[in-house]
This record gives C-alpha cells, structure tokens and sequence, in this order.
C-alpha cells in the first residue's frame, strides 16, 4: 500500500487517487490542496486544470506545469494553516509548504492558496506568497569588539562571532 504524497498518513488509494481519478469530489479546500500536490508528485496535469478556477485556467500553461512535475523531486507537502474552506463555506485559504529538489537545489515553496466552490465543486482560485514576520531582536545588539556573551572573557569577534 502506497502512502499519499500530500503526507495524511493515509494510503494513496484512500486518499488523493479518489479526487485525481474523478470518482470523489474534494470536501475542502484542504482535500482539494492535497489532491493538487499530489497531482504535482504523480504528473497528474489534466487534474491540476480541471480543478483550477475556469476564470483563471488561461493563466495555466500545461506544458510547463507537465515539464516542472517531471523534473523536480518531491520531497514533502505541509499544511501551515487554513481558514474556511469547509463542506458547508463557499470560499477558503490554505497555506502551505511545498519541498522539492530541481537541479541540484532543495526548494521549499510556501503560498497561502485561495479556492472558491462553484456549482458544489471546491476549485483553485489563487496563490501568493505569505505575509513574512519580521525578526525583532529582544536584547541589545553585540558589538564585534564587546565582550562575548558566553563569558569566555574573548572579543565576540574572536569566540561565538567568528
């Protein structure tokens, strides 16, 4: 029994399969999220359009969706957070990190993905990069020249700083 790619914990035949053949529905955004990276893993293109928004599938150039499945390792999927996106709403956001390796290099894809239903069925809608937070440091910054904070009694330059 093959585990999904989308990282439930469940085998691929109880989980995503039934979405990218066509014989179950998504009940979420998040199902539906799920299913699309796993369409990513098993190049799965024509369900990756057919569960893009029909307003925005001009923007989805299957070749290079076809090419980037092929030729990049998937390593993980991870749900971040999620907000709507339920059996009974009309529209939710899912962010989510997506690892591969392409070319050598380890990539970690993270978007916050919008999906809306239409005639009962959930569809990918958007995608954006997430809010980044920035680092706000709590104590006073360390000179190069100030005392090391481990108390070596060396320059910070000379002991952690180096």
């Amino acid at each position: 029994m093959e585990a999904c790619p989308c990282g439930s914990g469940k085998t691929y035949a109880e989980c995503c399969q039934p979405l990218i053949q066509g014989t179950q529905p998504a009940a979420t955004a998040e199902a539906l999220m799920r299913s699309r990276y796993s369409a990513h893993v098993k190049s799965e293109v024509d369900y990756i359009y057919e569960t893009t928004h029909p307003s925005q599938r001009r923007q989805v150039n299957k070749e290079s969706v076809a090419a980037w499945c092929k030729n990049a390792e998937w390593q993980g999927f991870e749900v971040v957070e999620r907000q709507g996106g339920g059996p009974d709403d009309e529209t939710g956001t899912v962010q989510f990190m997506a690892r591969y390796r392409e070319k050598g290099k380890t990539i970690e894809h993270s978007e916050v993905a919008e999906f809306r239903r239409s005639d009962g069925r959930w569809y990918f809608y958007d995608g954006k990069a997430p809010k980044t937070v920035q680092f706000v440091r709590q104590g006073p910054k360390i000179g190069r020249n100030d005392p090391c904070a481990c108390g070596s009694g060396k320059k910070y330059k000379k002991c952690c700083g180096a």
